[in-house]
């Protein structure tokens, strides 16, 4: 058993309005062939409010990649063991009860990774097992819950914290003036969260399958250039596109569980922008109430990479979660193209018949 707990999420205090995006985008590219068109891409996201690390201003200057990486290094450390120690109360375990940390993250690089910094500081065991994943980029959160899954399966009671860091605004390039890299500067934003995954006991979604499934020959569709000044976000025009080559899997996946995508109870899925929602909703045959979560998601914070998944989660857990048994997906989807799909039912945590019988059992 691999349950996914209730996850923490925190979001910076500087916010970016939609209506300041298009404003900067006016004002910033007013010569621009395309601008237009930008705007109406920007509009079209959904995206009402960001949050962002940095004030507006610092974060449209550019001073560095050396100096934007040690922003990145000092707002994790200031920001991540807050969001961990939250995480760890809804898993109910402390420090010394987690095996592996997975740490995902694509907008900052550190070696050691913060999961060595993590251990050092806030308790942990030094011989808890560490996997950083940097380069799945959006997908990364459906990657570390499977990461999880994998884990637990092969150590029975084991637990895993995964902890998801993605300041995304840190990643802003003045110079890059092309479609899909202005339409990025008015869709992501900033925010950290973690989750416990538990072995044995837990409320949440329990993960009982995952998988894991590439597009062929699209991997410069989503990518990062890496230059002087540091990680240049590449989208390609296709990727909106992509769920009709994704929904296929997902679905296969469900089936190979004996279950039918049309009669799952909840779906917690990534997402970068409203047609994947739209089109998953068409493809699988789906109403849009199966992706309130992740459209309130994107509204309110914008696409926040690897954290999606675990705010869209966040906020089944706050309408009260799920009955027990509910069957669901959670998925990320990001570069590669790549798709990383769990799928499992709701376990409620024990009954109190369940936890009458364990204070027996100690006495």
């Amino acid at each position: 058993m691999a349950t996914l707990c209730r996850p923490a999420v925190a979001v910076p205090d500087h916010v970016i309005t939609q209506e300041q995006t298009l404003a900067l985008a006016r004002e910033t590219h007013d010569g621009h062939p395309q601008r237009d068109l930008v705007l109406r891409l920007i509009e079209n996201t959904g995206v009402k409010t960001r949050h962002l690390v940095q004030p507006l201003e610092d974060t449209l200057a550019h001073p560095g990649f050396e100096v934007r990486n040690q922003v990145y290094e000092a707002e994790a450390k200031r920001r991540v063991p807050a969001v961990v120690r939250e995480a760890l109360a809804h898993g109910e375990v402390e420090p010394a009860d987690i095996d592996l940390i997975v740490y995902v993250s694509c907008t900052g690089f550190m070696m050691p990774s913060l999961t060595a910094w993590l251990i050092n500081t806030m308790g942990f065991r030094t011989n808890t097992r560490q996997l950083p994943i940097a380069q799945l980029g959006c997908a990364a959160g459906g990657a570390a819950i499977n990461r999880a899954h994998d884990f637990i399966k092969a150590y029975p009671g084991s637990n895993v914290l995964i902890v998801s860091c993605e300041f995304c605004s840190l990643l802003y390039q003045p110079t890059d003036i092309g479609v899909g890299s202005l339409l990025s500067n008015g869709l992501f934003g900033d925010a950290v969260s973690a989750a416990v995954v538990r072995g044995e006991g837990g409320t949440g979604m329990r993960i009982e399958r995952n998988g894991s499934h590439l597009v062929p020959d699209t991997e410069n569709w989503i990518s990062y250039a890496v230059r002087e000044t540091g990680f240049h976000f590449q989208l390609d025009k296709r990727v909106p596109g992509t769920m009709e080559m994704l929904a296929p899997a997902l679905k296969s996946l469900v089936e190979q569980h004996s279950w039918e995508v049309g009669a799952l109870d909840f779906y917690i899925i990534h997402a970068g922008g409203p047609r994947i929602l739209d089109d998953l909703c068409h493809f699988l045959e789906l109403g849009p109430e199966m992706f309130r979560f992740s459209r309130t998601t994107l509204t309110q914070r914008g696409n926040i990479a690897s954290s999606v998944v675990f705010d869209a989660l966040a906020r089944l857990f706050d309408e009260g979660g799920m009955a027990d048994g509910a069957r669901g997906v959670i998925a990320g989807f990001g570069p590669g193209i790549t798709a990383e799909i769990g799928v499992g039912s709701w376990s409620a945590g024990p009954d109190m018949d369940d936890e009458l019988d364990a204070m027996a059992a100690r006495i």
